[in-house]
């Protein structure tokens, strides 16, 4: 590794927020305890905000940014694959959302990085989904950020129909299939629906309250405790 992406590396983990000892930061990046304590005097005599001392840790003061936007190889690929899986396999305002991301970093990364984002080794391609999904999933996604409820026509695996009323979560992509996370006002409970079985929806006017027991964080537990061995 060159030393300024070194250096550069070094402060993309001290912006984790956490405080980090040199032996750690050692081996994350691969080099000696004396070549990190080198570089971390280098970025303070540079101007980079790092407080700490060896043998106790380092941290970096909150809220001090890279001028510069600079990825290494793996990061590019992360991140043009990232945008690739979500342009096919998202909505259309998503999608064009992602490729827009994708010109604004290639505006601002040097000369030398646009190649590998231009012309990217991993792609996720188009028609991905196994079943077509009929509601505009950007409005959902509209109501899950605003905290809308949704009034639903669901058709479940069996071709049992039911209304529902929802407090729209979050989604989730399972092997190809987006998942709504929601609690359902029917059950009193959380309950998982399939996009593509949803055959009718509406963002209603009405909000729901960021209810203990109710959020998104406790959907998450609720998931990972019901489908834990």
């Amino acid at each position: 590794m060159r030393r300024a992406d070194r250096l550069f590396r070094l402060v993309q983990i001290l912006r984790r927020g956490r405080l980090i000892t040199g032996d750690k930061l050692a081996e994350e990046l691969e080099v000696s305890t004396r070549t990190v304590y080198r570089d971390i005097k280098d970025l303070i005599g540079s101007g980079v905000p790092v407080e700490g001392e060896a043998g106790v840790g380092y941290l970096l003061y909150e809220g001090y940014d890279l001028p510069p936007l600079m990825f290494d190889a793996e990061e590019l690929e992360a991140l043009s694959f990232g945008m690739t899986m979500v342009q096919a396999w998202a909505d259309p305002k998503l999608a064009l959302a992602a490729t827009d991301v994708l010109q604004k970093i290639d505006s601002v990364l040097p000369d030398l990085l646009r190649p590998r984002l231009a012309k990217p080794n991993l792609v996720a391609h188009g028609d991905a989904l196994p079943e077509p999904i009929t509601i505009d999933v950007g409005d959902l996604r509209h109501g899950i950020r605003n905290q809308n409820k949704v009034l639903i026509n669901y058709k479940d695996g069996k071709g049992d129909k039911s209304q529902r009323t929802l407090w729209p979560l979050g989604l989730q992509l399972y092997r190809a299939i987006w998942m709504l996370g929601a609690w359902c006002e029917l059950r009193q409970d959380f309950r998982v629906f399939r996009l593509d079985r949803i055959t009718q929806m509406i963002v209603l006017d009405e909000f729901f309250p960021h209810e203990r027991g109710k959020t998104h964080d406790d959907f998450l537990k609720h998931l990972e405790e019901t489908t834990s061995p």
